[in-house]
C-alpha cells in the first residue's frame, strides 16, 4: 500500500516535470512601479505596466505581452485585471490608466463614479473643475499660477 502511493506520487511528479500532466494556470496579475495594475512576464521576475501590453513593443524577454493570443482580439482577448471598460460601453482602457488625473475614457469615468473609485486628488493636484477635456476633478499643481485657466473659476491662478 506505501510502496503503490510512493509509486502514484512518482508519476504524477514525473508527469508534471515533463509537462505530460496539465497545470494549473499561472496567473500574470503584478503590481507594477507607483502601485499600478501590471503584467508578470513569464520570467516571474519582470512586471510591466498593463498600458504595456500589446504596444507593439516587446517588453518580456520572451515576447508573451505581444502575443496573438494576448492582443488578437482587444480588448475580449486581455485578461479581466488588464482592463477598464469605460461608461461608454464602446470604450476601455488599460487598468493602470485609471485613478491617474487624466481624462483617458473621454467622459471621465476612469476618474470618478462608482466604477473607478478612485481617492482624492493626492498632494501634487488641485482639486477643482478643470476648463480643459484631459483633466476631470483636478489638475497638476504645475499648472497653478502660469497664467493660464485651468480651473472653471480660476482658483488655479489665485488660490492653488
Amino acid at each position: 500500500s506505501a510502496m503503490a502511493l510512493l509509486l502514484v506520487v512518482a508519476a504524477v511528479g514525473l508527469g508534471v516535470a515533463l509537462g505530460l500532466l496539465p497545470r494549473a494556470p499561472v496567473s500574470h496579475s503584478c503590481t507594477a512601479p507607483s502601485n499600478r495594475t501590471g503584467f508578470l512576464c513569464d520570467d516571474r521576475v519582470t512586471c510591466i505596466p498593463a498600458s504595456w501590453v500589446c504596444d507593439r513593443v516587446s517588453n518580456c524577454r520572451n515576447g508573451e505581452d505581444e502575443q496573438e493570443k494576448l492582443c488578437g482580439d482587444l480588448p475580449h482577448s486581455l485578461p479581466g485585471y488588464l482592463v477598464f471598460l469605460c461608461s461608454n460601453p464602446r470604450s476601455w482602457i488599460y487598468a493602470d490608466q485609471r485613478c491617474n488625473g487624466m481624462n483617458d475614457c473621454g467622459d471621465c469615468s476612469d476618474e470618478s463614479g462608482s466604477l473607478a473609485s478612485c481617492p482624492p486628488c493626492g498632494w501634487e493636484w488641485w482639486s477643482c473643475i478643470p476648463v480643459h477635456y484631459e483633466y476631470c476633478s483636478c489638475i497638476p499643481r504645475r499648472l497653478c499660477r502660469d497664467g493660464i485657466q485651468h480651473c472653471l473659476g480660476w482658483s488655479d491662478e489665485y488660490i492653488c
